[in-house]
């Protein structure tokens, strides 16, 4: 029987880290430190719940059914559960999130170099997605490409600036924002799910599975376990990521008090300690982290869409990359206004199916519990989702009341409901047993 050996687990477990962690995993916590002040710890502490708790989860659940999303939503019938799969692909593919990688990579380490314009934007993102292109025609070599080369060197560029954090602090911590001084934890918590990274992990289960067994790997048993290894390695990586990036957000107050996100700290701090040299090094940490990402959802997405359309993997992998370059032409705010409302829509419902995945043997019919606890979560997604739009002054006046809904968890309270009713009603039902197989 095929199994790994010890430095291919390690480099899938980098892989599966390296996929994690795109710009917006390296510029969102310094913001998070900065404001937190004093309390950085206890916001920390909430955000990596959500931020590494809830992906690592969405990693073992995926592995469990072999890896892909159609398999973990299959209780709720092949086309519910394949137009939820698709919508989740779409969307953390070719719509929103690879074309934003291009475009945040070329914002935060670009354009600090060669000033903001269309035509720079054009030929960063056309290099930038013919390299994309290159590696993920290639998805039995992931391992070799992103797992032993591309992945060290980000992991490289990340270590030297959270050693810095610790080692060569850019001052004090300042005072912490209202919010925080409040509710620390609870803003970390928020902050960390709007990362989505859970997402992110729905579409990479499947990359990771082929990874696995494009080294021979056969056994379910094997497989699962593989997964849930280079889960955990990616967990712990992406823990340490976001503690040093909170250090050096927490204590970056004196050089970037008024900066309004995470990219203008960490600009500021690269400046500050490397000096001339740091925008440079800014650029080729933050295009890496983007190009990894990229890579990993250009295949995650051609994987999915080859089983579905006549078309294949190659094909789909020119389209995509094609797709997504003309998108991330956009530019940045456009991508983030239209991304927003859809992924705070769907994320709901992909939460309930990862966490109701563990718990199937528990009823005698998976799918009396699914369906509604999904659709209760999609509808109170919408609403979240309709919040953040211009149409936000068109819902009653009760929505805006709900528990949780100024957190954007109005959708948590009513599926816990309805999960308590449909489990009472299935076990007064009772039967059909086999639906668990």
């Amino acid at each position: 029987m095929k199994v790994l050996k010890g430095q291919d687990i390690l480099a899938l477990g980098f892989m599966t880290f390296a996929l994690f962690v795109g710009a917006g995993n390296i510029i969102f916590p310094p913001i998070v430190g900065l404001q937190s002040g004093p309390h950085v710890w206890m916001a920390a502490l909430g955000f990596l719940v959500t931020a590494v708790g809830l992906p690592v989860i969405t990693v073992v659940a995926l592995a469990k059914v072999g890896g892909g999303m159609d398999a973990l939503s299959s209780p709720i019938g092949k086309f519910f559960g394949g137009l939820l799969a698709a919508v989740c692909y779409l969307s953390v593919g070719p719509l929103f999130a690879t074309p934003r990688t291009a475009t945040v990579s070329f914002e935060v380490g670009v354009a600090p170099l060669t000033g903001e314009s269309p035509t720079a934007l054009f030929i960063y993102s056309l290099v930038y997605f013919l390299v994309v292109l290159a590696v993920s025609m290639y998805p039995g070599k992931l391992l070799d490409t992103v797992g032993r080369f591309l992945a060290p060197l980000k992991i490289i560029a990340l270590a030297v600036l959270g050693i810095a954090a610790f080692a060569l602090p850019a001052g004090t911590i300042g005072e912490a924002q209202p919010q925080y001084v409040a509710a620390p934890f609870s803003q970390g918590f928020i902050n960390g799910y709007l990362t989505m990274d859970t997402l992110g992990a729905l579409v990479f289960g499947i990359v990771i599975v082929n990874a696995i067994r494009s080294r021979g790997v056969e056994s379910p048993q094997l497989i699962t376990r593989y997964a849930i290894i280079a889960g955990l390695i990616a967990g712990v990586g992406l823990a340490l990521v976001y503690i040093s990036l909170f250090r050096l957000g927490a204590g970056s107050h004196e050089i970037a008090a008024n900066a309004s996100n995470g990219a203008a700290v960490l600009h500021a701090y690269v400046q500050h300690t490397f000096g001339s040299l740091g925008s440079g090094f800014l650029a080729v940490l933050i295009a890496l982290a983007c190009l990894v990402t990229a890579v990993g959802l250009t295949c995650a997405c051609a994987e999915y869409f080859s089983q579905i359309l006549p078309l294949s993997y190659r094909a789909l992998v020119v389209i995509l990359a094609g797709f997504s370059l003309v998108v991330s032409n956009l530019g940045l705010t456009k991508l983030i206004m239209f991304s927003i409302p859809v992924l705070t829509a769907i994320y709901p419902p992909c939460i309930v199916v990862v966490a109701l995945s563990f718990v199937k043997e528990l009823w005698n019919s998976p799918v009396r519990i699914l369906a509604p606890v999904m659709l209760v979560s999609l509808l109170f997604g919408l609403v979240d989702a309709i919040k953040t739009t211009s149409l936000a002054d068109k819902l009653p006046e009760v929505v805006a009341h709900l528990p949780l809904s100024e957190q954007g968890l109005a959708w948590l309270v009513p599926s816990v409901i309805m999960l308590v009713a449909a489990a009472a009603f299935d076990h007064l039902v009772g039967k059909p047993r086999e639906a668990l197989a």
